[in-house]
């Protein structure tokens, strides 16, 4: 039977002024910026998996946003209010990024975003116009740009897409590489103190007097003043009451295409699907959409049908005409809910979550990291 010893017990499994549930990128930027507010703070990040195993590593890597046609829909279902904070929290978020860490060590590249439009969006180009000025005009004060979006009929001919008849162009947005941007935050945030366990699942916790114990699947009682779930699409399960889904997302690559045309992050259909160029492969990912209630899962496997939505999409519109192979397929586990904005909240005394990204965790997790930070900081 396991038993710790009295180094181990006063050292690595001993009381915690901290404990961040979830070594994803939320809970990274989260103790990134509980350390800078507190250097003396003593920190444990628990993870269950041997590495990140929500979204933080299993995403397409793009640094964005929000398409045209998503804050569109956005603006339409959360006012226009809503839509500007959630995108201003992403573009400060991406900001943020770019400051701290060099291009070469998340491997970004400023190589610009796009939305591919059909004719059942937009039959008449004048519409569309009219709709991207109004985006335009709402967006000034966050990109501090006179035309975020604009129609770039040259390059969609230059791209060889198919059915799209236009295509709309976002200098701002960029790519990187999703693995190396988390080996960047877990190498920034051991560097300032932080220790973190991974293969450790938390199943439980319960409030003693002014302190948070947490059950894990290791005979171990963990102790912490202050306790974190960050565990995104996963919350629910500490947090019965809190409104995060699971929303499966599922990601296919290509091999090498030869002179492949078209490089930067893509958009279509609101986000429901999405691809870039991966140097000279092809990584797509979405098609959610076509099967929402069965992608409302906790399972990490890739689905036959929606796997066939992504060839589909690959073969008609990404590469018409075109010979590939897949490569690679994976999924990620998104965290949903009832609407975009994430839950950064105190849940009762002593306990906190930073949750429910919807996707956009790159860019919303410096900025709700930061946000919890301060809010836990205060009490």
């Amino acid at each position: 039977m396991f038993e710790p010893s009295i180094w181990e017990k006063e050292t690595f499994y001993g009381p915690r002024d901290i404990i961040i549930v979830g070594s994803g990128l939320s809970g990274l930027w989260s103790a990134y910026h509980l350390k800078k507010l507190r250097p003396s703070a003593n920190i444990l990040i628990l993870e269950r998996g041997l590495i990140p195993s929500g979204a933080s590593t299993r995403n397409a890597g793009f640094a964005c946003f929000g398409s045209l046609t998503e804050l569109m829909d956005d603006a339409a279902t959360m006012g226009e209010k809503k839509m500007l904070e959630l995108v201003s929290m992403r573009f400060e978020g991406l900001q943020r990024i770019k400051k701290l860490f060099t291009k070469k060590e998340i491997g970004l590249e400023k190589l610009g975003g796009f939305e591919l439009i059909s004719n059942s969006q937009y039959a008449d180009e004048r519409v569309l116009q009219f709709d991207i000025d109004r985006i335009n005009r709402l967006l000034r004060k966050i990109t501090k740009k006179e035309k975020t979006f604009r129609i770039s009929q040259k390059k969609l001919r230059r791209f060889s897409f198919g059915q799209s008849a236009f295509l709309v162009e976002n200098k701002l947005e960029a790519q990187l590489h999703s693995g190396k941007l988390l080996q960047a935050l877990v190498q920034l945030v051991q560097s300032m103190g932080v220790q973190i366990m991974t293969q450790v699942n938390v199943s439980s916790f319960k409030k003693i007097n002014n302190k948070v114990e947490l059950t894990t699947n290791i005979p171990v009682t963990f102790t912490t003043a202050q306790l974190l779930i960050c565990t995104n699409a996963f919350a629910a399960d500490l947090l019965p009451k809190i409104d995060v889904i699971p929303a499966r997302g599922q990601v296919l690559v290509t091999s090498a295409i030869a002179d492949l045309p078209f490089r930067g992050c893509f958009h279509h259909d609101e986000g429901f699907y999405y691809f870039r160029n991966l140097g000279d492969r092809v990584l797509l990912g979405g098609a959610r959409n076509s099967d929402i209630e069965n992608e409302r899962s906790h399972d990490a496997l890739v689905t036959p049908g929606i796997q066939q939505a992504l060839e589909d999409f690959l073969q008609k519109v990404v590469l018409p005409g075109r010979d590939f192979t897949i490569t690679d397929r994976w999924a990620g586990i998104m965290g949903m809910g009832g609407e975009k904005m994430p839950v950064i909240r105190k849940i009762k005394k002593n306990i906190y979550c930073a949750v429910r990204m919807s996707g956009m965790g790159v860019a919303l997790a410096p900025v709700a990291g930061e946000e919890i930070a301060l809010l836990m900081c205060r009490d």
